[in-house]
Order: structure tokens, then sequence, then C-alpha cells
């Protein structure tokens, strides 16, 4: 599996990519500024991109607005935010933009490193890899009313788990409850977001990305 790395802090840039090798990925390039990203990835395709949020000159969004345009521009790669910061209003572009290969991982939350690289196998193929605390915080946003049947409670725990990348029979363990009590809610959620039937996988992240994108408007 193909990557490429941009991280201005050379140390976490230099730790990422040796962590990435030894679980088996081929990094392609490492990169200090988000300028010349777009440019890489339209070069070397790679299966996956890992980009902070704060880089040169601003270090503001510049990272986390390149990742919005590689997925615009090259919507078949993965693309992961790996960041101390939470920047809502990109951070809601890049994840309700439609379709998968998403992911936003903090980085002081990431305590293990098969985990760490099963999330970046899983967005490489599609999937969505979110922090619980991003989906908290961006779950938790002001939104406006929507003709949508609002999800109860329940319900948003399990978008919660889903966005984690985390199977049925996880969900049911992290809440205690009978997996069949899971497959009752997941099947909830796709009606209620008006997910037709197509492959469960498919329609996990859509139903993820269509919860996001229901908060993404600020009045």
């Amino acid at each position: 599996m193909r990557v490429i790395l941009a991280d201005d802090a050379a140390l976490v840039r230099q730790g990422v990519a040796r962590l990435l090798e030894d679980e088996g990925f081929e990094v392609l390039a490492q990169l200090d500024t988000a300028d010349e990203l777009l440019d890489r990835v339209t070069e070397l395709r790679p299966d996956v991109t890992i980009v902070d949020v704060r880089m040169p000159p601003t270090h503001t969004v510049e990272g986390l607005r390149a990742a919005v345009a590689i997925k615009q521009a090259h919507p078949q790669v993965g693309v992961v935010v790996l960041s101390q910061h939470l920047e809502t209003r990109y951070a809601l572009q890049l994840l309700s933009g439609g379709g998968g290969g998403v992911g936003y991982l903090l980085k002081e939350r990431v305590a293990d490193i098969a985990e760490f690289a099963e999330a970046i196998r899983r967005v490489a193929r599609g999937g969505s890899a979110v922090d619980p605390e991003v989906v908290s915080r961006l779950m938790g946003g002001p939104r406006r009313p929507t003709p949508v049947e609002p999800l109860s409670p329940r319900e948003r725990e399990v978008v919660a788990l889903m966005a984690e990348g985390r199977s049925n029979h996880a969900i049911a363990q992290q809440l205690f409850i009978h997996p069949k009590t899971v497959e009752s809610h997941v099947a909830a959620v796709f009606m209620k977001l008006g997910l037709l039937p197509e492959p469960d996988d498919n329609r996990r992240v859509l139903a993820v990305l269509a919860h996001l994108r229901l908060r993404s408007d600020e009045g």
C-alpha cells in the first residue's frame, strides 16, 4: 500500500514513515509543505495521503485545504488528516464531501500502532477512520432543521462508532447491547438518511458522511 506523508515536523514525519514502513507500507514521498502535495499526488497516485493541518507558510489550515483539494481532484485517493488540531469548517468539508476514503485522527490519541495502520488501510480501501473526539465535536455543532427525520441518541452513538470503522459486533460490545439490536439501529440509520440498498460497507461510510453533512450548515 503506497503512502505520501505531509508534515512540517521532521521528527513526526520521519517517525510516522518508519512506523508505516514497519507495517508494510511503501512511503512514496515525505513533504514538509502543503504547496506541492497535490502535484505529488497527481504524479505518484498513492493509495492514501496522510497530512497535518497546520503547515507553512502561515501554519493555519494549509494541510487541511490541501486534503480537501486532493479529494476533489482525486476521489479515489484516500486522505487521512493526522493532527493535534481540529479545524471544524474544513473538517466538515472534507468528511462530508461525498464518497469514502477519508479519515481524521488526532496525534495524541493514537495509542496502538496496529490499529493506526489498520485505520490507514481502511481509508485506502474507501472506508472511514474518524477519531471519536472529532466525531463528538462535529456532531455536537449547530445545524439547520432538515426534512430528514432526526436520529435517536442511540442511533447517533451507532453512527459515531461506525465513523471509527467498527463492525456491528464491535459496536455491540462497546454499547453492551445485542448484535441484532445494532443491526436494527443501523437499518434505521440507513432508512432515516435515505440510503438505498447497496453494499453495506459503502452505506456505512455514506451514513457517517450524510449525518455529518446535515450538520455542516451553520445557518
